[in-house]
């Protein structure tokens, strides 16, 4: 008699993912300065698009206002 747990056989079963490799990542030799950058755009700096009407003003106002106008 043995008093050595029986190991499961599920347990040495490996995932499919797991006998292959994973892809080597892509090298790109772009020039990074060439892309344009989320900063560069009205809306990377929290501009809303631009909404006709005194409603959509009046809430650019008062999202907006500083907070000493309160």
């Amino acid at each position: 008699m043995s008093s050595a747990p029986t190991p499961d056989p599920q347990a040495s079963r490996t995932a499919p993912e797991a006998d292959q490799p994973r892809p080597k990542p892509r090298l790109v030799f772009d020039d990074p300065l060439d892309q344009q950058s989320s900063d560069d755009t009205d809306r990377g700096w929290g501009e809303r698009p631009p909404a006709g009407g005194s409603a959509a003003d009046l809430a650019r106002f008062l999202d907006e206002k500083p907070p000493h106008h309160v």
